[in-house]
């Protein structure tokens, strides 16, 4: 088999550029997809417990280590939180763009080093891998979102770079470069932001044969690794004394690997990987086969040993991540860049059956994709008509923009010269769109808690008293009711309906509907709810008890 050659550089203008004016362009153009209407969306989801710590930080000032409740968190470093924190600074507050943004400069970097290390060997590989990126579901929502894990990845992808770019750099400058991308990773996400791009390092001086500098690397990495942990534990003991340095050693490494925060199967992320980082996983998992067989010509072994470089990356990643109990999907999002580069390597390969087979077949899912997502969202108008109906303008002008990129990708399929990129441009702008203009409206509209917290307040404020949660999780519903409030607020939690007969007036009590009918005749089962909304697509109430003796508001 042979590798085709690469787009014609006069085809498209953008190419004509240097590489690094070409590297800066789409970079900002995927800085502008990533933060498109970001500003001043409600707060959803994982989103909200990272909201809150910015919004504490901002009320009470920069810290070490996030704080709930006026305690410090001992889950994450305040490295993410601050920069969150400086970002909000312009706006007063902290906004939705401003808590996303360091996803999307993550995401950014991640696009722009894909395109950097692929272009040399061809623009069209380079631009067709960022496509599979760009459609990778997990890749899209945790860009959308506040993600350390995006942010890890750009990291680890940044170190794989300089590793695999390091033949003609000394040493010393070399792992100067990989102690700060290890460092930062650190400071971002803990141990686990710093064992990943290292394994990722690893990996690439592995395939290559540098076993001297895959040594010296592996002992800098471990004797960081050891230096960094010691000062954690040391600042944490400084911020919150021995019991808060215990907490962060269990949260960020003891409870991870012994399944006390949680615990999944061994083949966790295998089993999932497919429908999480379709497409550019499953399509890469056939594409192994195309590179296991040496090349002659020195131009494709130098792609095959990258392209073995990157498998052995995604396959570090999976494999380390799957010996901690605590699993979740986002945490191997580090991978994807690497399945994406494998998924468009069919479209480098000529002479090949599998690797035309796979062109097709990507290709027609890049034809398909915009009727499949227009076919979707008529479902979801369908299914949730009440949610449509406040969207029905955006959800329209989707439909709308879904219909011609359909028909864009069918003039496409039949122009052979453009096939392939156009097909994946589509696709891409398809999916984008669909996930901006519709998915997150209706998403924020299912599990919105923006209103009831606000009118929730709003009776607080008019009659202050003492507030109780009714098995609101601490760190879970709690959290996303709190990031709604421009103040600081201590409430009584209550899990359990046995502890609620021993409550007394003045109280506020916040709790799902459900639950109030479940407390029948009793005195509180007979309050009138002051405010009834739903709050993260359950009803909930807000009640009042007041003093004995003391007439209700």
């Amino acid at each position: 088999m042979s590798l085709s050659s690469s787009v014609s550089r006069s085809a498209f203008w953008p190419l004509r550029l240097s590489l690094a004016a070409q590297t800066w362009l789409l970079a900002a153009l995927a800085l502008l997809l990533f933060s498109a209407g970001a500003h001043g969306l409600a707060v959803i989801g994982f989103d909200s417990r990272f909201v809150l710590f910015a919004q504490e930080m901002l009320r009470h000032g920069p810290s070490l280590f996030p704080t709930t409740y006026g305690e410090a968190y001992p889950d994450y470093p305040g490295t993410s939180t601050l920069f969150i924190y400086l970002l909000s600074l312009p706006f007063g507050r902290v906004d939705t763009l401003a808590a996303w943004l360091p996803s999307a400069l993550a995401s950014a970097a991640t696009v722009a080093l894909v395109f950097r290390l692929l272009q040399p060997f061809s623009p069209r590989w380079a631009l067709l891998s960022v496509a599979f990126l760009l459609l990778t579901l997990t890749f899209v929502s945790e860009t959308r979102a506040v993600s350390l894990d995006q942010l890890i990845s750009a990291v680890a992808l940044g170190a794989f770079y300089q590793a695999y770019t390091a033949a003609e750099r000394s040493r010393l400058a070399l792992f100067a470069w990989l102690g700060g991308l290890l460092l930062l990773g650190f400071m971002i996400r803990g141990p686990l932001g710093l064992v990943i791009p290292a394994g990722v390092v690893c990996a690439c001086w592995l395939v290559a044969g540098d076993w001297r500098r895959l040594l010296g690397f592996g002992l800098f990495a471990g004797a960081l690794l050891t230096i960094c942990c010691l000062g954690l534990l040391g600042l944490a003991r400084l911020e919150g004394g021995p019991g808060f340095a215990w907490d962060v050693l269990h949260m960020q490494v003891i409870g991870r690997l012994d399944g006390s925060a949680g615990a999944s199967s061994p083949f966790y992320y295998f089993l999932s990987a497919p429908g999480n980082y379709a497409l550019a996983f499953p399509l890469a998992l056939p594409a192994l086969a195309l590179f296991l067989v040496p090349q002659r010509n020195p131009a494709d072994a130098r792609i095959l040993l990258l392209l073995r470089a990157c498998a052995l990356a995604a396959l570090v990643v999976m494999l380390g991540l799957s010996l901690p109990q605590a699993k979740k999907a986002r945490y191997v999002l580090a991978m994807a860049p690497y399945a994406a580069i494998i998924a468009a390597y069919p479209f480098m390969v000529e002479g090949n059956r599998l690797a035309r087979l796979l062109r097709i077949l990507s290709q027609t899912l890049w034809l398909l994709l915009p009727g499949l997502l227009g076919a979707a969202l008529v479902f979801a108008w369908l299914r949730f008509p009440h949610v449509a109906g406040a969207h029905r303008l955006a959800l329209g002008s989707t439909l709308a923009l879904l219909v011609i990129l359909q028909g864009l990708a069918v003039y496409l399929a039949f122009k052979p010269g453009w096939r392939a990129l156009g097909l994946a441009g589509c696709a891409v702008m398809a999916m984008w769109g669909a996930y901006i203009l519709a998915y997150e409206p209706i998403e924020r509209s299912l599990y919105d808690t923006r209103t009831f917290v606000r009118a929730a307040d709003a009776v607080m404020s008019a009659q202050p008293a003492p507030v109780a949660f009714v098995g609101l999780a601490r760190d879970a519903k709690a959290i996303k009711y709190l990031v709604n409030l421009d103040h600081d607020l201590l409430p009584r939690f209550v899990d359990q309906n046995v502890e609620l007969k021993g409550v007394q007036g003045p109280l506020y009590l916040v709790m799902e509907a459900a639950r109030q009918r479940t407390l029948g005749d009793s005195p509180l089962g007979s309050l009138k709810p002051l405010v009834a909304e739903d709050f993260d697509h359950e009803p909930y109430v807000l009640l009042y008890l007041p003093a004995a003796g003391a007439a209700s508001p």
